[in-house]
């Protein structure tokens, strides 16, 4: 059974830490063989949330929820990761369901900006996001920056 929980920095324990940050760093860092700055002091920001998928006491999923003002003028969603073993499965459309109402409950009626992986434009796409940006590489991956008007 899976559990969900959305916490900020100084919710986490360290055992939920160290899961967030190693799910994070397989996926950005080892799969996508990218070596970048992982941790970018907004983690710990008092207006950003960890959303947190658990199964079996293992985080499968997670995705980072900020303020408007810390990434984009507009909320944002990044840092959107589902393990690897748990994919295939429709994880990562109930991740930005759940990342969605989550954004809705903290800051109702507020446009959502994403910078996406161009790969992903179809997905994001089928949850109303926009094309907002021509696309740019970032760390060495093609991305585009999406909005999803309210």
């Amino acid at each position: 059974m899976m559990q969900w929980l959305c916490l900020k920095f100084s919710e986490l324990s360290t055992n939920q830490l160290y899961q967030l940050l190693q799910l994070r760093v397989d996926v950005f860092v080892v799969e996508q063989n990218c070596p970048y700055p992982e941790l970018d002091d907004k983690d710990h920001h008092p207006d950003v949330y960890h959303l947190l998928a658990y199964q079996d006491e293992k985080i499968i999923a997670c995705a980072r929820l900020l303020a408007p003002g810390i990434s984009y003028p507009q909320v944002s969603i990044g840092r959107i990761a589902t393990a690897k073993a748990n994919r295939q499965g429709g994880l990562g459309k109930q991740l930005l369901n759940n990342a969605l109402q989550q954004c809705e409950q903290h800051w109702p009626q507020q446009d959502i900006q994403i910078g996406a992986q161009v790969y992903l434009i179809n997905f994001y796409q089928s949850f109303g996001f926009k094309r907002h940006s021509p696309d740019y590489v970032e760390d060495g991956i093609p991305h585009l920056d999406m909005l999803l008007l309210k």
